[in-house]
């Protein structure tokens, strides 16, 4: 499994009370490793699935105390480029007393020394992957050089639209798409058209639009009226799982790398999504963007029947 995107360092700040705008909000604030594709591939790894990551972190401590977590949880990070002239990325949230996100912040300047000819140099890795994975932080041209060579080594790609202000860029990449998992807004700018934040039948419109643009499988989450999603065979959705919110950083990260590892494992479509369902109310449940203790049988034991 090859996983090319994202790596940095997330600080989360969930206010105690009412969040009030020019003054300073008693709050909690944590720090983890962060970054969509570093997220999906450690979950991928704590599941016990063979990962390389393709990513950029600075030359600083940071970028040290990434690579040496990764290694530790099981993740290839041979294949991760040093930023000479940009610091390792980081993701600034701001959550409220109820732990919804209010502002994020993100600084991925280091992303922009992934460029097509570090892809290129690094195609063997494709070959030897039976899957790859793309998160949006990823340049426009590098990006469709990875759809590229994965068509070459003939491999599927799934890809993580990440933010509303970056979901744009996997429009002309549908028609070669594996799974996306995009949320309602994002799936909203892939669909071209506004879809109702809580309105299930209206998502599942969209995920089927999304189908007929040429996407084999496609989940869209809906918080916490859990998710809806479609093939061109089958179509279904899945409730939350009520629990707890102490953060939600990173639970969009928890799902789909849940999904991709019960796909690869064979695990059918309904029950691969109902697994992911799971990891994400874990990951709600957590102080952090990856559960550490993440396997299989927590995943289980925490099935939405």
């Amino acid at each position: 499994m090859l996983v090319i995107g994202a790596a940095g360092l997330d600080a989360v700040g969930r206010v105690r009370g009412d969040l009030k705008s020019g003054t300073s909000n008693p709050a909690r604030i944590r720090l983890s490793f962060g970054g969509a594709a570093r997220n999906v591939a450690e979950n991928l790894a704590r599941l016990g699935q063979p990962v390389s990551l393709i990513s950029a972190v600075g030359y600083d401590e940071v970028g040290d105390q990434i690579l040496a977590a990764a290694r530790q949880a099981g993740v290839d990070v041979s294949g991760v480029v040093r930023a000479k002239e940009q610091p390792t990325g980081s993701y600034l949230a701001v959550l409220d007393a109820q732990g919804r996100l209010k502002f994020g912040l993100d600084d991925m300047r280091a992303m922009s020394v992934i460029t097509p000819d570090v892809l290129k140099a690094r195609a063997e890795m494709f070959y030897d992957a039976s899957l790859v994975f793309v998160d949006t932080n990823l340049p426009r041209d590098t990006l469709r050089t990875a759809v590229s060579l994965a068509r070459k080594a003939q491999i599927p790609v799934c890809a993580d639209a990440t933010s509303l202000s970056l979901a744009g860029r996997l429009k002309p990449h549908l028609p070669r798409l594996h799974l996306i998992t995009p949320n309602t807004a994002e799936a909203g700018v892939l669909c071209g058209r506004t879809i109702g934040e809580d309105d299930r039948d209206d998502a599942l419109d969209a995920a089927k639009c999304l189908v007929s643009a040429g996407v084999k499988i496609v989940i869209i989450t809906m918080g916490e009226l859990g998710l809806v999603y479609a093939t061109s065979e089958t179509s279904g959705q899945i409730p939350a799982i009520r629990t707890e919110v102490l953060d939600p950083t990173g639970v969009g990260d928890a799902l789909t790398a849940t999904v991709i590892f019960a796909l690869l494992n064979d695990i059918p479509l309904d029950d691969a999504v109902r697994l992911g369902v799971a990891a994400a109310s874990l990951t709600l449940r957590h102080l952090g963007s990856v559960v550490q203790d993440l396997s299989l049988q927590k995943l289980y034991d925490g099935l939405v029947i």
